[in-house]
């Protein structure tokens, strides 16, 4: 039986008379197992978990619209970068990069830290956040995905 309908014989039973103890349990029922509620979904969770980490390490180059700066730190809105492949989005944030790359016909010729301090579910939640943000829409990144390419750099 669901929580609902528990709570609600309890209660018809209690209004019926059919004893002390049925009044005692409905009316020990909190509130939020009467209404629970509802949970995020997983995904939201993700973005949310994905945007802290966002805001704390990747904002100060790359700005809250994802806009980056011009000639400097390239933008993540819409590129081939964030879009593309996962697995070299993953090796990106674990290993840094430096030297030339070009990102919506600009070059850019910067050093981005490696971010391997983070662990793998950080990882996968901040490139799922920016895969699915600043106008993206990607697939998410896994633990898994994140586990493997950082085994294999090592």
């Amino acid at each position: 039986m669901t929580l609902r309908l528990l709570v609600l014989l309890t209660a018809l039973f209690s209004a019926c008379g059919a004893g002390q103890s049925q009044q005692d349990e409905a009316k020990e029922t909190p509130q939020s197992m009467i209404n629970p509620e509802p949970e995020p979904s997983g995904s939201a969770v993700v973005n949310e978990n994905g945007k802290k980490i966002y805001d704390q390490y990747c904002v100060v180059c790359h700005m809250a619209d994802g806009q980056g700066v011009p000639n400097a730190f390239p933008p993540l809105t819409q590129t081939e970068y964030v879009n593309g492949d996962a697995d070299r989005l993953i090796g990106i944030v674990l290993n840094g990069l430096s030297g030339e790359i070009e990102v919506k016909g600009q070059v850019y010729n910067g050093v981005m830290v490696a971010h391997n301090f983070l662990n793998d579910q950080e990882v996968a939640d901040v490139i799922t956040y920016v895969r699915s943000s600043f106008g993206n829409d990607a697939s998410a990144v896994t633990v898994d995905q994140v586990a493997a390419i950082r085994a294999a750099a090592e």
